[in-house]
């Protein structure tokens, strides 16, 4: 049996075309379920509803598989989760058709080799990304992370005593901050200087004594 499913954004789209791609397949609107909610929320109660819904051998079919989830990954683990339970999961409009009821199909089998594809690539680059931005805000001296509950006189008089050379031991008990609160907010000791140049070249040659900085 399929159960079509639909979802817009906001209360202000409307689900024509997607209703009307479901009906076309012959899917009766009583069997199909509707969200006005952003992929982004998890309390879709037309999904929950339809999943509910479903037993083995149904299948759930979609106009585009975004209306399914705020991810490739998302989408990808909501298929896999289904075909445990014995439910297909079929859409209709997008470039690479998906019909995870078809195992003899082979087509069907690697669109969904690609969406694994896809979904670790999307995960990637959002590792990345956050990487990145979290890279650009330390060099700008911003704050990454949740805000220090440490005290920052205690956290000075803290990397005072390792500058003096104390033990991480011995700085918890003077300073009385724990040691996992130290090695997430003390900061970084400054870099050894390996050479008596500047840092800007051309300020004076800042090639090591003896070594010529012309090719």
């Amino acid at each position: 049996m399929d159960i079509g499913y639909a979802r817009v954004s906001t209360a202000k789209q409307d689900l024509d075309r997607q209703l009307d791609a479901l009906g076309a397949i012959g899917i009766p609107s009583g069997r199909i379920y509707v969200d006005k909610k952003s992929g982004a929320t998890t309390k879709r109660p037309g999904l929950t509803a339809a999943l509910d819904y479903a037993r083995d051998g149904d299948v759930i079919v979609v106009h585009t598989l975004d209306r399914l989830g705020r991810t490739v990954r998302d989408t990808l683990n909501m298929i896999y989760e289904l075909k445990e339970r014995g439910v297909g999961v079929r859409n209709l409009a997008d470039p690479i058709r998906v019909d995870s009821a078809n195992p003899e199909d082979p087509m069907s089998q690697l669109a969904v080799v690609m969406l694994a594809l896809f979904g670790q690539m999307e995960r990637t680059y959002a590792i990345e990304r956050a990487a990145h931005a979290r890279a650009v805000a330390v060099s700008k001296g911003r704050q990454v992370g949740r805000p220090s509950v440490v005290d920052p006189t205690k956290l000075a008089y803290a990397a005072h005593l390792r500058d003096t050379g104390l033990t991480m031991s011995e700085i918890v008990a003077k300073s009385g901050i724990t040691r996992s609160s130290l090695y997430r907010y003390l900061p970084p000791r400054p870099l050894d200087q390996l050479t008596a140049g500047f840092d800007e070249i051309g300020a004076e040659d800042s090639a090591p004594e003896g070594r010529n900085i012309e090719s």
